[in-house]
């Protein structure tokens, strides 16, 4: 197996965990936070927002994102070989998709929700709000993560 070979599988892994992670959260987490008075699913929402800041979840976080550029950079290199287009594809949804879209949209309203004071009476709208599209956006990450994963396998499989 070389290299590309094997970048292309720990991407499909990475994308795949990410992609899972970002699954519960559409699926299960937001709503369970939503359905708790606004204080107590502030400050929940507070605690994951520093916990998931940990070794395991940023190296594969940021680590698939830096083997998506260098595949990205392979996949232009070697394009007439079989699965260039997918790699190319995996690589950008994820980096574009998963990545960029978590700095520009939902860090950003996480350190909003971070100012918060979950008990205090004016938290409650931007709760709402921040329910709504800090989700929307999950939705997004979710979608271009696990479809970054069936791109690295198509490619790998078509590498063959």
């Amino acid at each position: 197996m070389n290299m590309l070979d094997l970048a292309t599988l720990v991407a499909a892994a990475g994308s795949a965990l990410i992609g899972g992670s970002f699954f519960a959260f559409s699926t299960f987490v937001m709503g369970a936070l939503g359905r708790l008075p606004p204080p107590q699913g502030i400050a929940a929402m507070q605690s994951i927002n520093v916990v998931v800041i940990n070794p395991w979840f940023m190296t594969t976080f940021l680590g698939t994102a830096v083997l998506c550029a260098a595949i990205a950079v392979a996949s232009l290199m070697r394009w007439h070989d079989p699965g260039a287009v997918y790699l190319l594809a995996g690589a950008v949804l994820y980096f574009a998709g998963t990545f960029l879209v978590t700095m520009v949209f939902n860090v950003p309203r996480n350190d909003a929700l971070a100012k918060l004071t979950p008990a205090s009476a004016e938290a409650a709208g931007p709760w709402i709000a921040y329910l709504s599209t800090w989700t929307a956006w999950n939705h997004v990450r979710t979608i271009a993560a696990l479809g970054a994963m069936v791109s690295f396998t198509v490619a790998f499989r078509l590498r063959g």
